[in-house]
């Protein structure tokens, strides 16, 4: 008998509200809807709040309703999702050691304010750990193996990690139609809109529990995460360097997430294959049922797959049609294949989950189910 630790429960969120690119296009212009599906691959996105299609605002449910409208926030979606994992895994949320969320979109900025909300709605217990994890798209793998290192020191037997993302409510058309001035290492302006074309909403969740079973039973059988900084997505405003009350030092872009759509598709198949080569072996990649990666939009993962040599249809896609959901993507493919019954918990299906955003968070994880 070994110790593992093993994926014992996952659940998600995404919104009913689609977005097409008729919408998108029509209230942050920038891109025709057919240059939008042309360059991205992106049909359409889902949103949880919606927006006027007018005055490019988002629109946020009354302050006086919240209570009525579920679910309406980030928390919201992330309780969705964790309650969703842990009923699969039929685990009580008071066996929880520790809650990580990972997210850069939070309902609010400071003091773990998710993790913490989420934390009492639950009941966790007073000695577990709840913290937000402020990062993108690759945040889930790389919290992935700081967790399964902390469980395999002993601290930790059961802890839960959450992630979303929450685009709707940064919907602005004066924000996201402006752009980053060029600069020493950038020659040329970096546009916004991008970015609102790009990104959905939602949450996912797998709760991990490390336990006894035998050599080939289920666990995370390979993990690894990397820093490499760079660039990918910028959001400037926001810190004390960046106030947005500061007239003349921020700028309407620098409060928007501003994807460097070149960087990206350069950068993604460097680290997806770093990745891939880490906690795989060709020979190992045929028996691999299911890959859950990060889809920064469907172009460029599906040049990704085509020039990694993967079976397309073991890569779980979605983006096409729920947009970019940042740090959510993975949980939520695996949770919808869950689901579906293209894969099963103690079935001793390999998956892999691998991931590369932001500045640079990279990493994978090899986990027979």
């Amino acid at each position: 008998m070994t110790e593992r630790v093993c994926v014992v429960g996952a659940g998600s969120f995404v919104p009913a509200r689609t977005i097409s690119n008729e919408r998108i296009a029509k209230a942050i212009p920038g891109w025709s809807a057919a240059r939008i599906e042309e360059k991205i691959g992106i049909k359409e996105r889902r949103f949880l709040w919606d927006f006027d299609d007018e005055t490019g605002r988002a629109i946020p449910p009354p302050d006086d309703v919240l209570g009525r409208f579920y679910p309406a926030t980030n928390t919201d979606m992330c309780e969705v999702s964790l309650r969703q994992a842990l009923s699969r895994g039929g685990v009580e949320a008071k066996e929880l050691d520790a809650l990580f969320v990972v997210t850069c979109t939070p309902d609010a900025p400071h003091f773990n304010h998710d993790a913490m909300v989420l934390h009492e709605r639950l009941g966790l217990r007073e000695d577990a750990f709840a913290l937000v994890v402020d990062d993108g798209c690759g945040g889930t793998p790389y919290v992935l193996d700081l967790v399964r290192k902390m469980m395999e020191g002993g601290r930790f037997r059961t802890v839960a990690v959450v992630a979303s993302a929450f685009t709707s409510p940064l919907l602005n058309r004066e924000v996201y139609t402006d752009e980053l001035p060029p600069t020493p290492g950038r020659p040329k302006a970096l546009n916004a809109y991008l970015s609102m074309y790009v990104f959905g909403d939602g949450a996912g969740a797998v709760v991990l529990r490390k336990q006894e079973g035998d050599e080939d039973g289920p666990g995370i059988l390979s993990s690894f995460s990397g820093n490499a900084y760079a660039e990918l997505v910028s959001r400037r405003g926001g810190g004390m360097l960046k106030l947005p009350y500061q007239p003349g030092r921020t700028r309407p872009s620098e409060m928007a997430f501003v994807v460097d759509g070149f960087k990206v598709a350069r950068s993604y198949p460097e680290y997806m294959q770093k990745c891939l080569d880490t906690v795989t072996t060709p020979t190992l990649r045929e028996q691999v049922k299911r890959y859950y990666f990060h889809q920064p939009n469907k172009r460029v993962m599906d040049s990704f797959v085509a020039r990694a040599g993967l079976r397309k249809e073991a890569v779980a896609c979605n983006v096409d049609r729920i947009g970019n959901t940042s740090a959510a993507g993975m949980l939520i493919l695996l949770a919808d294949d869950l689901e579906q019954g293209r894969v099963a918990l103690g079935s001793g299906d390999l998956v892999v989950v691998a991931a590369v955003g932001a500045n640079v968070h990279y990493g994978a994880q090899l986990v027979r189910l």
